[in-house]
């Protein structure tokens, strides 16, 4: 599993822009800047939308005014799904990417396998990323909400 202190792996994220289908290289997605990169199981699932997302849509200026350049939500779903979440819950100032096979989040060593629910998806976590290194790193109990909480990062920074 990642640590703080590591670098972020190379690889590749989704995303949905305008109609268009984008591909990230993680290595300039966080490079030169002050990420934070929060991941949730599933778009459109009870806590990922009545809380966790929500959290960092009303704490994004916060989020920014303490140096962050960057918010990206990232799930394993594909990136039209996370666009339309995203739409939904009004979350234009984060982005929303997607790891559609879910081989960014094994690269961190943060996938869990619920099987039958939804197979390969990514356990609850936060993170802060400095110019593609880890400063901080709150990856959720199984069935947990604390940690990886905005308001938890807001802290951090």
């Amino acid at each position: 599993m990642i640590q703080q202190h590591n670098e972020m792996p190379q690889g590749e994220l989704q995303q949905l822009r305008n109609g268009e289908m984008i591909t990230h290289q993680t290595n300039e997605l966080f490079a030169n800047k002050k990420v934070v990169l929060f991941a949730v199981p599933g778009a459109f699932t009870p806590t990922c939308s009545a809380a966790h997302l929500p959290g960092y849509v009303v704490s994004a200026d916060e989020l920014k005014a303490k140096g962050v350049d960057e918010i990206i939500c990232l799930s394993v779903n594909d990136a039209f799904v996370m666009q339309a979440w995203g739409e939904s819950q009004n979350a234009e100032n984060i982005t929303m990417l997607a790891d559609g096979d879910g081989s960014y989040t094994k690269a961190l060593g943060l996938s869990m396998d619920t099987a039958g629910f939804g197979g390969i998806r990514s356990q609850r976590y936060a993170m802060i990323i400095d110019n593609g290194t880890v400063t901080s790193l709150h990856v959720e109990a199984p069935k947990s909400f604390e940690v990886s909480k905005a308001e938890v990062i807001l802290e951090n920074l």
